[in-house]
């Protein structure tokens, strides 16, 4: 038997606990597991990349009158008059496209009337009554802007009619009716004696 002293005790103690704190840091560098998280991150999906390209919004548009397949059709928004025609069949060869705006947008929920060769003023209006509210239909066929169907684009080129006064008189128009003369114009609240002075001869009600 080894008669160690205390101090060489001591210092035993102290070397046995080198050795163990060497041996269990060895162990642990050379034989621990990669962290999982390396494996999440090498083995997750990529990210798709969105789409770069929004799908066009729908809207729904009622045809009819001088078209091969009258009906209610959905369109891209963003539409214009001819591309609800072609959709519809195209137009009849009786169809008088001269009088339709074929450029002019249309939204959703709009009725596009279009007239045949020949039809009067009234047969028109009497169309818009019944189609209700009807786009397309050009308003300058005579150099007078017909207010009971022009658009805001052509309304703002009157003389004193800014974007605000238009929608204003489609409003009117929207809820109370066609304007059964010109006069009725004044009904609309801004126009007054002085702006129907300025209006009076290039606007219509057929």
């Amino acid at each position: 038997m080894f008669d160690f002293s205390k101090r060489e005790k001591i210092l035993l103690g102290l070397l046995l606990v080198l050795i163990i704190s060497v041996i269990s840091i060895s162990y642990y560098a050379f034989f621990r597991k990669e962290p999982e998280i390396a494996f999440k991150l090498q083995d997750e999906p990529a990210i798709p990349v969105a789409a770069s390209k929004v799908e066009a919004e729908k809207i729904v548009v009622h045809v009819a009158g001088a078209v091969k397949n009258p009906g209610v059709y959905t369109l891209d928004e963003g539409k214009r008059v001819k591309d609800a025609i072609e959709i519809a069949g195209g137009a009849l060869p009786e169809a008088d496209l001269l009088r339709l705006n074929l450029a002019q947008k249309i939204h959703d929920e709009d009725k596009l009337y279009v007239p045949k060769i020949g039809e009067t003023p009234e047969q028109l209006e009497q169309a818009n009554e019944s189609y209700g509210a009807t786009v397309g239909i050009s308003s300058k066929s005579d150099g007078k802007v017909n207010i009971n169907t022009a658009d805001e684009t052509e309304l703002i080129q009157l003389p004193g009619i800014g974007p605000a006064t238009a929608q204003k008189i489609i409003d009117y128009r929207t809820t109370n009716g066609f304007f059964k003369s010109i006069e009725d114009i004044k009904k609309v609240s801004g126009i007054g004696d002085k702006k129907f002075e300025q209006l009076k001869d290039k606007i219509r009600v057929k």
